[in-house]
């Protein structure tokens, strides 16, 4: 497989993933749709940044290992879980408890601060942590490594390319939620709107938990 052939049919397959209805989606939705300009930023940058290692750790075999080991999978799995169901629970909670719309910050507390590094450690945290992203990599990725080709340099690669088509896709969506402002200035707004995106992440780490 020539290398332009490889990049052209990797990026049909992880345009394809990005586009499919998500958690990362949401949290950027739900972020920019607040007007949290720099933390909607910081979560994107922080996704991305998760999957560029992600490509790396694959391109090393880190994730192969990982995949390979019960252990270690089952560990990462439940850590994810956790934090997934956690960050949901925390959002849901606040909105019956009549609290202004909130976010997972830098220090782990919540509060509407709009921080561009709560954002990026929300959004990194949120990706790294979960281990379908590490099997989906294992998965896919050694498939369009041309033989004669470097590993790392190409995992890089492909990796980059994942990335650059998760901007544009995550650029898209805040310019899309900006339509929204306006009515989420509305505290009910605020709180059906946490109400949905809790549900969802803590759905997500449900799912994550049962391995479904």
């Amino acid at each position: 497989m020539a290398i332009s052939t490889a990049l052209w049919s990797f990026a049909l397959v992880a345009g394809l993933l990005t586009l499919t209805p998500g958690l990362d989606n949401a949290l950027i939705l739900r972020t920019s749709a607040l007007g949290h300009r720099r933390r909607a930023w910081g979560v994107v940058l922080g996704i991305q940044g998760g999957t560029l290692l992600w490509g790396v750790f694959t391109s090393l075999g880190v994730t192969a290992l990982l995949t390979a080991s019960h252990v270690a999978y089952m560990t990462l799995r439940w850590v994810g879980a956790a934090y997934l169901v956690w960050m949901g629970a925390r959002m849901l909670w606040n909105t019956f408890r009549g609290r202004p719309a909130v976010d997972t910050t830098d220090t782990g507390t919540l509060t509407d601060k709009d921080t561009f590094r709560g954002g990026w450690r929300q959004g990194a945290l949120t990706n790294l942590l979960n281990p379908k992203m590490g099997a989906f990599y294992v998965a896919v990725l050694p498939q369009f490594i041309p033989p004669d080709a470097s590993h790392l340099g190409m995992g890089l690669l492909l990796s980059t390319v994942h990335v650059l088509i998760g901007l544009v896709w995550s650029a898209v969506l805040v310019a899309c939620a900006r339509v929204l402002r306006e009515w989420l200035r509305k505290p009910r707004a605020q709180r059906v709107l946490d109400r949905i995106t809790g549900t969802v992440i803590a759905a997500f780490g449900v799912r994550l938990a049962l391995g479904d």
